[in-house]
């Protein structure tokens, strides 16, 4: 059985974007990646950018976890002007970026470590989020042991073992095979369903903006500047189902075509 879950209360926004831009210098001079960017997450919210390579989408995720900083304008996470990388920030990339000397497990632990608390403290709750994604077993393992979308379990495990209030996640599937991303694509849903925390998801793919996000950010080519803005309202929980129903192929046509209008993909 599906519900509709509630529309979230107008609040105050999580992370806050006013007129971002992003400039990099080259030998042959400036190159513009991101163009007057305006963009609220509001608290415990799934949003997910969908644009072509080379629109600036990785340069924003960067620049909101506080790896880059912007050229212009401004970002706020929790209320504060970035200077840094914002506390209780989790960051899922394309690559696993596993050390492939150390465990499994190991690997899990290693975001502690970085925040200097205790390896004693997390261990459970790294078993736990292992064994939840299926890892159970493996977790004395080395990465060079597992397959790809193992390994990228075992990544999106280290970045919520801290409990992080804000998940950023670069095309963390954009590598696995259908049926793999498929599967992380639910488990990542039941994942934001119970935790509920402020998520920004980069993603190629308009189908997968779809079907986890509560709005679907679009990005034009470069210098990166936002298009449009897609609120998603399909029930939640969604199972793979919904992909099949004409609401869920109403929303993925019409980014297309947007898109197509503007010449950014073909129809």
């Amino acid at each position: 059985m599906t519900f509709q879950t509630p529309a979230p209360a107008v609040t105050a926004a999580y992370v806050s974007v006013r007129g971002a831009g992003k400039t990099y210098m080259s030998p042959r001079g400036p190159v513009p990646a991101l163009l007057g960017i305006d963009l609220d997450i509001r608290p415990g919210e799934f949003v997910s950018v969908v644009g072509p390579s080379g629109c600036g989408k990785s340069t924003l995720l960067k620049c909101v976890a506080g790896l880059e900083e912007v050229s212009t304008g401004e970002i706020r996470v929790g209320g504060r002007p970035l200077d840094g990388p914002p506390d209780k920030l989790g960051v899922v990339f394309q690559r696993d970026v596993l050390l492939d000397w150390r465990t499994v497990l190991d690997n899990v632990l290693l975001s502690i470590e970085f925040l200097g608390l205790p390896r004693a403290q997390y261990r459970d709750r790294a078993l736990t989020l292992l064994n939840r994604f299926g890892l159970a077993g493996f977790e004395h393992r080395f990465p060079w042991e597992l397959s790809g979308g193992m390994r990228q379990r075992a990544s999106i495990c280290r970045a919520l073992l801290a409990d992080p209030e804000l998940l950023l996640m670069d095309e963390p599937f954009g590598a696995l095979d259908a049926m793999t991303r498929d599967d992380l694509n639910i488990e990542l849903a039941r994942i934001w369903q119970d935790t509920r925390k402020t998520l920004l998801f980069i993603t190629h793919s308009i189908a997968e903006a779809v079907f986890l996000s509560d709005r679907v950010v679009m990005m034009g080519k470069a210098p990166g500047k936002i298009l449009d803005i897609i609120d998603i309202d399909l029930p939640r929980p969604r199972s793979l189902a919904i992909r099949e129903s004409a609401g869920f192929a109403a929303y993925t046509q019409r980014i297309r075509h947007h898109f197509a209008e503007l010449g950014i993909v073909k129809e």
